[in-house]
């Protein structure tokens, strides 16, 4: 791996250390630039997201408003048309409570994974029909920018669609009725901002649904700068006070404080939960879930959401097992990984897809072998759209859809080969070995002696830290391992206590033996070998803040540790 320091530009004077012109370096390292983005950054606000600063269509939103509000006027059938993830189940809560609440007569509906699929289909929409009488306006959420030939299914029906989504576009866009589309937000947040404009936008904005847009925003990965960082800030403080009892009972089964949930509780308990209810069963539970106002439902179903993440869990890892060991056995590894077996299970395809990216880096697609139709998830390494690379051997597919990191597609399962090849043949001009090439992105290189509360507390103003914004990482050279050992399950971990003598200590320093601090390299065990006390390294990391027993101290989270290391 190789390491590539983002800016080189901070001068750092013997007489101290400017926090105010390391801050001004992150975020031009985030392509904040100007005084009005350097504020809206660091003051991040709702009013910065309207329907304009989002691009929406403006035309489009105002026939998609007055529609509905005929519909709710003449109590014609509604149906919220979601997603079983949860951007598309928060984003399906979002719409039928908003209609619920000014008398609607709305029912949601998401479709089965296995049995309808993704999205708007005409699989789903007579399964739609024959549960939910007279239905004469669909509104979709978090998907149908691709259903084309759905649409025209339901057009066909008598039945209005209205697609909310944020995925990528094909060239040709479906007839609906009206479409609320762009990609600067996730799902859940086009549907808020529909929310805003059906009850009245004059009315100033309504904060109920925050804590969902909130789970959306971080579960589904969307860059977190501009909108996406206003909504989620908001949706944190959101979260932190809800009183939605399926949340509480979530969190609790979580062993999660709500007053001290992060995106990475969001991320790595939360959100995974909520979707495998989607991947392993049937996701309306979770949707139950989130809209129930009954603490005993609401406690039944956080745990039957919590034993359906174990079993998913298990799945995940067997089959990803499986994938990697079928990737060993072939002679080489190519720049595409393509792995299909009859036995890998649909709902967990795209999780596999993603471990694989992380253990070969390359782009990788895992297909579900079905008898006649077989179903795929790819995930792409950076500088890598994998949707459109897809979308160029369409002729092969029956629907193909997603964002330049992550798709999913629908092929006949005859086809497959003849796809494979044309993929491996195609990828070789698009897929270059700088690409390929996995590199560590370090925002500047500091004395480590600088590191102290003040310093955290103003790295903690450009958080919260995710997709578009990661977390500030930096570079100390020539430091000393005073101590390190292996600690954690297993000893997958190793703990450090460094040790600096540095001329450019500062005065609060002087007279002291060096500069002392600890650190933590997680799952790094192997690299405990190549190192032993007294080295001299170098250390990428982030500045972390350790809370244990009611004490909290400053430690370095490792990102990559090296006595020598080349520098691009």
């Amino acid at each position: 791996m190789k390491f590539r320091i983002q800016n080189s530009e901070l001068k750092i004077k013997e007489s101290g250390f400017n926090v105010d012109d390391l801050i001004k370096v992150l975020l031009k390292n985030r392509g904040i630039k100007t005084k009005k983005e350097k504020e809206e950054f660091l003051n991040p606000t709702l009013e910065n997201v309207t329907v304009k600063s989002v691009g929406i269509d403006t035309k489009n939103l105002k026939k998609a408003v007055d529609r509905i509000r005929i519909a709710i006027k003449n109590k014609e059938q509604i149906v919220v048309f979601g997603d079983y993830d949860v951007d598309g189940i928060t984003g399906t809560a979002i719409l039928w409570e908003t209609l619920n609440s000014l008398g609607a007569k709305v029912s949601p509906y998401i479709p089965h994974r296995i049995e309808e699929g993704y999205g708007l289909s005409e699989t789903g929409i007579k399964n739609l029909k024959l549960k939910i009488k007279n239905c004469s306006l669909i509104i979709t959420v978090d998907n149908g920018i691709v259903a084309n030939k759905a649409v025209d299914f339901t057009n066909k029906n008598g039945i209005d669609v209205i697609i909310t989504d944020h995925h990528v576009s094909s060239k040709t866009k479906p007839k609906a009725y009206a479409i609320v589309h762009t990609t600067k937000l996730c799902g859940a947040g086009v549907a808020w901002l529909l929310s805003q404009q059906i009850r009245n936008p004059k009315a100033g904005i309504r904060n109920d649904h925050l804590e969902l847009v909130g789970l959306a925003t971080v579960a589904d990965m969307v860059p977190l700068v501009s909108a996406n960082r206003s909504l989620l800030t908001a949706g944190l403080l959101a979260l932190r006070q809800t009183k939605r009892v399926g949340l509480l009972e979530l969190l609790k089964e979580a062993g999660i404080e709500k007053e001290k949930i992060g995106v990475y509780e969001i991320g790595h308990i939360v959100a995974p939960r909520l979707n495998a209810t989607g991947r392993m069963e049937y996701a309306m539970d979770s949707l139950r879930l989130l809209c129930t106002n009954d603490r005993s439902r609401a406690e039944t179903l956080a745990g039957k959401l919590g034993r359906t993440n174990k079993e998913r869990q298990l799945l995940t890892v067997e089959t990803t097992h499986r994938a990697i060991e079928s990737i060993k056995s072939k002679k080489e590894l190519k720049k595409l990984l393509f792995v299909v077996h009859e036995s890998y299970q649909q709902g967990v395809i795209g999780l596999v897809a993603g471990r694989l990216v992380e253990e070969f880096y390359r782009p990788a697609i895992v297909i579900s072998r079905g008898e006649k139709f077989s179903k795929a998830s790819a995930r792409s390494v950076k500088g890598f759209n994998i949707v459109e690379f897809i979308r160029s051997a369409s002729e092969f597919l029956v629907d193909v859809g997603g964002h330049p990191m992550a798709a999913g597609f629908t092929i006949e399962t005859k086809k497959l080969s003849l796809f494979e090849k044309a993929l491996h043949k195609s990828i070789g001009n698009l897929l270059t070995e700088e690409i390929l090439e996995k590199k560590l992105r370090i925002d500047c290189e500091i004395p480590l002696s600088f590191i102290d509360k003040n310093l955290y507390k103003a790295l903690q103003k450009l958080s919260p830290f995710g997709v578009g914004n990661p977390e500030p990482t930096f570079i100390s050279r020539n430091i000393v391992v005073e101590d390190l050992r292996l600690v954690g399950a297993e000893g997958k971990h190793i703990k450090f206590r460094f040790r600096i003598y540095d001329s450019l200590l500062r005065e609060s320093f002087a007279g002291q033996v060096g500069f002392m601090i600890e650190g933590i390299a997680f799952g790094m065990r192997e690299r405990a070998k190549e190192l032993r006390i007294g080295d001299k390294v170098d250390v990428v990391y982030v500045v972390n803040q350790n809370e244990w027993n009611g004490n909290t101290k400053l430690e370095l989270k490792i990102k990559d540790i090296v006595v020598n290391q080349f520098y691009l």
